[in-house]
Parts: structure tokens; C-alpha cells; sequence
């Protein structure tokens, strides 16, 4: 069964007019809030002039036109690992270079694809397509029918939004069907039962999405009728987060199931039976559910205590699927949690389960066989000591291969093919990455600074191997901290290009929120704990400073999303341990967040604003709200994009107005496409990046940069 997607990724709310945005509420007392509407004329002139004023600002110089040059070159570079993925005898990939800036949709075969330049086969072109159709379409991926993939769901959203619309591809012509299947934009999404019946979920109408802006009821529909006539499947609560249905097709095991989202960490999953009945899979709402042949799996983030026994949070659990729907209730625990451990993921081949574990945010994987007698467990062989590794089925059904990667912050990704099999030698190395710099004068080390409770939190050091202990490192420290989202060592072009290579140091902080020790490390930083995150933020701040690693005049800080939020909080709470601060796509005004796209979905991380109780702590981590005019702030660079329909542009639109109307050192950049990733092509994301590394070089660095 398909995972639900995690909620994070979900698509957003259509963009609400700023008269109803204002009509929520009896009385405005926001003198910015007129800048919530995200497309007005007045709107989109105020974002045309700050823009041309950061342009102004950053982006005029040699050096700038330099480093964005270098940085392109590095996104469209053909050198890149094609990631690929299987679909029958075929490897596909979606690829962007120069020459195809909205990308190419193709395959090839593995004997090809072990060539250092295999020939590809296009199966779609974006650009062309765009050009034919006059729109600016951004590929969102391709759901093909099982066991033949000739027909295919294809996902094209405009401008990078998360809103797309679902078209019907033959991959046996290359050409869209006519008549095929084809929802409108919206949120939400077309999935298979079979050549002539889809899972439809998406916005019906008035009343058909929930209150966070996704889909409230899914439906089954037929070829050949209007979508009007589809029947309702399940229809969910208003106040729920996303409802959504599945068919696994996995040749013996083909089942139907409906997935409720609740909250975050809070779903219901339901088996569908022939005759149209749900029937609860009867698992905790807070695990992650997944049913793979006949096994079940539970990934657990509370304890559950089920026939007499307690399972610890962040355990996984397996039982056979059947079974546990006649109401038996014995388990094997594959996992269980350490005080240093937490399970990063697993992958079922045909017959085994790969188990990738982190140990104080370094990876460890071994394979796990069930047999007569349990389960079995082995090393999977040829893992490499060192970096971030991670290991995937190629194709579950049919075999026990492996795609396997590793990196590091300093060492390009290598792709690996490998087993699970008993007695499969070392995998076979498929590709590696070039160096996109020089990363010789360079060390990655892991230390651990102390949070204000006492708290042991870990974080990587990437810094130049002669560096002085004499706090005047120029440093760039990012962190996430939210929605159990793990951050571990990867190679990244942009930031060795842009950052290391130019003899700066660079530091990740694996704070609580995050997932790096499991569901605990999650839950101790929601809602009321939230200031925790930011308490170990500044920690990793202070031991940086404290080390001579750098000093409050060199040290930086960059996060999006949720880490946008949390560099919010640097800049409002921590102000002097920082000299620059780069805010991206982020939540920022914590009382309406809520209100605005998809922030409803969020409560269960943050509280909800309008219950009074539950403001008086988030009011504590709203920036917005936090601002004080009165006190000196660091310069700071807000970036967003105004197609982004996850995270509302309004939060950065307003808290750059604020800060400029107080008189601060504040710019800001709003990429007219783009998404929630902020940039819809690689020009763009050169663009995009090329401004915070400029603008940190020239708030931190040791001199003129």
C-alpha cells in the first residue's frame, strides 16, 4: 500500500481574497495585513519594489554575476547522478539541465544506465509542452498503472504551486489521452484502482475541502462519466487534515484503503472491502501505518499497550496483516528505540526488510529476514563506515535489489545497486557525482552543545582544517527543528561552492522538534515546549562562539519553512549572538497562521491561537509579535515566493514591513514562482541562492568579499 504522503508535503489552500482574509476577523488591527492578498495589483507593486531594491543591493556586482554563473552551472550540470526509478523493464527519471529548464521526462534500461552517458528516451517535455500550451507548467510527478505502466496520472502544477491538475499519458505513444482521465487544479489527486476506475479526492465544490484546504472526500470514479457522477468513497470532518484513498496493486495482495488524516501523527486507516464497507485497521491514530504483502507495520510514537504488554514509543512493530484483522494482537519488535537510537526508515524487498537506524545521527543498516521461527537479522552487506547512507527497494515486488546512496557534507553522493539476499556480495557502485568544489581544506566533525535544561544536543561542524580558534570564522548555521524531520550530512554543491569553498565554515544543529532521536525528540519541542527548539538553537549558537569557531559578528543563520520560523525566533529572542539572518518561505505571524493556506494543518505542532489558553504560549514564539522596535536586530534577508500555497507569502510580506517601518536593516526577495521550494527551475534556484550567500559574505566575512 502507497504511504500517505507525509502531511508537510501536502498540497495548500487556493488563495484566499484579501476581503475575506480581512472578513474573519470584526476588527483589523494589522496595518500590514493588507498585504495578504497575494496577487493584488497594490499587492504585487509592493513586492516588485523591494525586490528591485535587494536587486539593487546584491545583486549588481561581478561577483554576484560570478557566483549565481557558478552555481548554475552546478544545478544544470549533466554531471549530476540521474536518479532513477522503476517502472516494469524501463528506469525513469525527470531531468533539468540548460537546455531543458522545465525538464524532460524519460527513461532507459539498466544496461544503459550502467554507462557513464546512457541514452535516454524522452517521454515528455515540459518545455515544449509549455511552449505549446502557453502555460508555465512544473512537473509533479507521474502515478503509472501496475503491472503494464502504459498508462500514467500525470501531476503538472503552474508556477511550482502546490495545486496541480492530473492528465492521463499513454507511455506507449508518449501522447496525453484524449478523453482520458483529468481533474481540474486543485489540491489533491487521481490514483488507480484499475485501466478504468480511479480514487479521486480533490475540491468538489463548496464544503468538499477541509478547514487546513485539502480534500474532505474522496470518491470513486469511472471512464467515461463526468466527475459529478463519481460516488462517494468516505467523506471526512471539516476540521479533519486530508482524506484519501489507495489500491494496492501488488500481484496476491491487491487491497483497498482509505486514509483519514486527523492531524499530523493523528490518521485512521481503513481496509475497503468488496462491498464497499471500511473496516478499521485498529492501530494507534499516533503510528505510522503501513501494510506491505502481508505484513503490517507500525512505527509507533507513543507506547502502546496492547494484550498485556507495552511497546515503547518509536518502536516498529510487524505482525501478518490478516491475521491482525481476525483480532490477534502478537507481535515481533524489529526495533526498539535507545537512548542514542531512533529508526530512520525501512524498505520490504520481496523478502526481507532493510532497517536503517540512527545512532546519534549516524546511520547503521541491517536486514531483517522472517522465517518459521521469527525474524532473522544480518549486516547488509558492503555499507559503507562513513557519511549519510540509505537504502530503498528497486522493486518490491519482484526482487530483493537495492538502491543504495552515500554522502557526506564533504564527499559527492554515490549510487549503489545492492541485495538484501543472503550471501550478495558488495553492491555494484552505478554512479558517482563530481566534486562541484574543492573540498580538501575542509573537516567535518560532530560535537554537542548543552540546552538551557541540560539537554545533550548534537550538531555537524564542516570548517576548514587551518582555522583558528579566534571567533573570526565567517559561519553559516542552519536547522529545521519541527515535524520529526531528520537532518543528516549530504553533499551540496551550492553551499560547497558558495560557502565552503570561499573558506567558510558551516554547522547544522540537529535541535528537538526534529527527528533525530525518534518521536520523543519530536514531542518534547510541540506546542508549550516549543521554546526548547529555540533554547537549543542558541545553545549550538553559544558552543560555536564559546569554541572560537566564530563570534556573534561572524555567525549567520538560515532556515525555511518551519526553520524560517526558527530563524524568526533568533532574530527576535537571540538577536545578539547573530550577524546576519536569512528568513526563508516562512510561518511568522503565529496569531493568523492558522487562517492562511494550509496552517491549519499545523496545529498539532503548534496549538491553535484562537483558544486563549493555547495563544498565551504560541504568542511566545510568534516573531511577529516578538518584534520590538525599540531593539537593535541583525541585517536580516527575508525570501519567499508568491506562488507558494503551502506557507502563506503574508508572513514574510508583513514581517518585512514591520521591520521596515521600524526603521531595521531588513531586505527582501519574492520569486514571482516557485512554490514552497522557492524556485520552479534551476535559473531561479541559482538566482535565488546566489542573493543569501552574497548577502551573508557581506554581513560576515572577514573583510570585503
Amino acid at each position: 500500500m502507497p504511504k500517505l504522503p507525509h502531511a508537510c508535503l501536502f498540497a495548500a489552500l487556493a488563495v484566499a481574497s484579501f476581503g475575506a482574509l480581512a472578513g474573519e476577523d470584526a476588527e483589523v488591527t494589522d496595518p500590514h495585513q493588507w498585504l495578504e492578498d497575494v496577487e493584488g495589483e497594490r499587492q504585487l507593486a509592493w513586492v516588485r519594489e523591494q525586490n528591485a531594491k535587494t536587486e539593487a543591493e546584491l545583486a549588481g556586482t561581478p561577483a554576484f554575476k560570478a557566483l549565481e554563473a557558478e552555481l548554475l552551472a552546478i544545478y544544470d550540470s549533466d554531471d549530476r547522478i540521474p536518479g532513477v526509478y522503476k517502472q516494469g523493464d524501463w528506469y525513469y527519471n525527470f531531468w533539468r539541465d540548460k537546455n531543458h529548464e522545465r525538464g524532460i521526462w524519460r527513461r532507459t534500461t539498466l544496461e544503459e544506465y550502467r554507462k557513464p552517458q546512457p541514452e535516454w528516451e524522452t517521454v515528455l517535455d515540459l518545455d515544449a509542452l509549455n511552449k505549446a500550451e502557453g502555460e508555465n507548467w512544473v512537473w509533479h510527478g507521474a502515478n503509472c498503472l501496475r503491472p503494464e505502466y502504459t498508462r500514467c496520472l500525470v501531476a503538472l502544477s503552474r508556477g511550482g504551486a502546490d495545486a496541480d491538475v492530473t492528465r492521463e499519458f499513454d507511455l506507449t505513444t508518449k501522447q496525453w489521452v484524449e478523453g482520458g482521465f483529468f481533474r481540474e487544479e486543485a489540491k489533491g489527486a487521481l490514483g488507480w484502482i484499475d485501466r478504468d476506475t480511479v480514487y479521486v479526492y480533490t475540491d468538489f465544490g463548496d464544503g468538499t475541502m477541509t478547514s487546513s484546504g485539502y480534500p474532505r472526500i474522496v470518491k470513486q470514479w469511472s471512464r467515461g462519466t463526468p466527475v459529478s457522477s463519481a460516488t462517494v468513497v468516505y467523506e471526512g470532518r471539516p476540521d479533519d487534515m486530508y482524506i484519501a484513498a489507495a489500491h494496492d496493486h501488488t500481484p496476491g495482495f491487491e487491497r483497498d484503503f482509505v486514509i483519514r488524516t486527523i492531524a499530523f501523527y493523528n490518521d485512521e486507516l481503513y481496509l475497503r472491502n468488496a462491498d464497499g464497507s471500511l473496516t478499521k485497521v485498529d492501530a494507534p491514530n499516533s503510528a505510522q501505518k503501513s501494510v506491505q504483502r502481508e505484513w503490517l507495520a507500525l512505527e509507533l510514537r507513543e507506547p502502546w499497550e496492547v494484550d498485556g504488554r507495552t511497546y515503547k514509543a518509536g518502536s516498529l512493530l510487524v505482525t501478518k496483516f490478516d491475521d491482525f484483522m481476525a483480532g490477534k494482537r502478537g507481535f515481533e519488535v524489529l526495533f526498539e528505540p535507545t537512548d542514542t537510537t531512533s529508526l530512520a526508515g525501512s524498505s520490504f524487498t520481496k523478502n526481507h526488510l532493510v532497517l536503517n537506524v540512527l545512532d546519534d545521527v549516524k546511520n547503521r543498516l541491517s536486514v531483517l529476514t522472517p522465517g518459521p521461527d521469527g525474524w532473522t537479522r544480518s549486516e547488509l552487506a558492503g555499507v559503507p563506515e562513513f557519511g549519510t547512507v540509505s537504502a530503498h527497494a528497486v522493486d518490491s515486488d519482484e526482487s530483493d535489489a537495492l538502491w543504495m546512496t552515500v554522502t557526506d557534507y564533504l564527499t559527492p553522493t554515490t549510487l549503489m545497486l545492492g541485495s538484501a539476499a543472503p550471501g550478495a556480495g558488495a553492491p555494484e557502485v552505478l554512479k558517482t557525482q563530481p566534486s562541484f568544489f574543492d573540498a580538501s581544506g575542509h573537516v567535518v566533525e560532530q560535537h554537542f552543545a548543552t540546552s538551557k535544561d541540560g539537554t545533550r544536543v548534537p550538531y555537524f561542524l564542516v570548517r576548514p582544517k587551518d582555522a583558528k580558534a579566534d571567533g573570526s570564522n565567517p559561519t553559516l548555521l542552519y536547522g529545521y527543528g519541527g515535524f520529526e524531520i531528520s537532518l543528516t550530512p549530504g553533499y551540496s554543491g551550492g553551499v560547497g561552492k558558495g560557502w565552503l569553498e570561499k573558506g567558510g565554515t558551516y554547522a547544522v544543529a540537529n535541535i528537538r522538534g526534529g527527528g533525530e532521536y525518534g518521536p520523543r525528540w519530536h514531542q518534547a519541542a510541540l506546542k508549550a515546549n516549543r521554546h526548547k527548539a529555540y533554547e537549543d538553537f542558541a545553545a549550538v549558537a553559544r558552543d560555536l562562539i564559546d569554541r572560537g569557531i566564530t563570534s556573534p559578528e561572524h555567525l549567520g543563520i538560515r532556515g525555511g519553512s518551519n526553520g524560517g520560523l526558527l530563524t524568526g525566533n533568533m532574530l527576535t529572542q537571540y538577536p545578539e549572538l547573530f550577524g546576519a539572518v536569512v528568513i526563508q518561505v516562512p510561518l511568522l505571524d503565529m496569531q493568523r497562521y492558522h487562517k492562511l493556506l494550509a496552517g491549519a494543518s499545523w496545529m498539532a505542532e503548534y496549538g491553535n491561537p484562537d483558544i486563549a489558553e493555547e495563544w498565551e504560549f504560541i504568542r511566545t514564539f510568534s516573531p511577529y509579535h516578538l518584534f520590538d522596535p525599540a531593539k537593535d536586530y541583525p541585517p536580516t534577508l527575508i525570501l519567499t515566493s508568491t506562488r507558494d500555497d503551502r506557507v502563506h507569502p503574508g508572513h514574510a510580506r508583513k514581517m518585512h514591513a514591520l521591520m521596515t517601518a521600524a526603521g531595521k536593516d531588513v531586505r527582501y526577495y519574492e520569486n514571482i514562482e516557485g512554490g514552497h521550494g522557492g524556485a520552479a527551475n534551476n535559473r531561479q534556484a541559482a538566482h535565488m541562492d546566489a542573493l543569501y550567500l552574497t548577502f551573508l559574505w557581506q554581513q560576515l566575512g572577514r573583510g570585503a568579499e
